[in-house]
């Protein structure tokens, strides 16, 4: 591979990674090339875009490159989006929502320590899906992120508030009873 190609293939993956505008100082920088080669190795890279007719652009916005989708494929892009965030939750994720859900207000720290497993990935996937939300800070120091859940949560389960939620100490009560029964039946 020549120069020029290993070169626009770097500059095709910084700008892939990138999730705002990249000047093509920082680009240069970075390709340790100059700013001009760097703005004709962009305008080739969007030119070649268009004339493939790709599924992405790049386009000189806000002061710097940026690698986006093609304008044509936002409907399908958009179904497809929605769509994901209708996925089944996993158990972890339905566990830290519930957690959510009947202790919000709740920093990550308190979810973690409930859970007793790190749930940073866990409560942000929620937070993706638009079940939970950041809610305020905790007025402690360091004033961590407060988690609640959000109306998309509400519509989810059909419920018209988060009073409608059924109450913890039955479901409780019948998890002991089912633990107790477990117990009682090898002996």
């Amino acid at each position: 591979m020549n120069d020029r190609a290993s070169s626009l293939r770097s500059l095709e993956a910084l700008l892939f990674i990138s999730d705002e505008p990249v000047t093509s100082a920082v680009l240069a920088q970075a390709l340790e090339a100059e700013r001009p080669q760097v703005d004709e190795w962009c305008e080739e890279l969007a030119r070649g875009y268009e004339e493939r007719e790709a599924g992405l652009t790049l386009r000189n916005v806000a002061g710097g490159w940026r690698l986006t989708t093609h304008p044509e494929a936002a409907p399908v892009l958009e179904q497809f989006v929605l769509a994901s965030r209708h996925v089944r939750l996993t158990k972890a994720a339905l566990e830290t929502l519930s957690i959510v859900a009947y202790k919000q207000p709740v920093t990550r720290h308190q979810i973690s320590g409930i859970r007793g497993v790190n749930s940073e990935g866990v409560l942000r996937a929620l937070v993706d899906r638009g079940l939970v939300a950041e809610v305020g800070r905790e007025e402690t120091p360091g004033r961590p992120v407060l988690y609640g859940t959000t109306p998309e949560f509400l519509e989810r389960l059909g419920l018209p508030s988060l009073s409608a939620l059924p109450a913890l100490a039955p479901l409780l009560r019948a998890g002991a009873g089912d633990a107790e029964a477990e117990t009682a039946g090898t002996d």
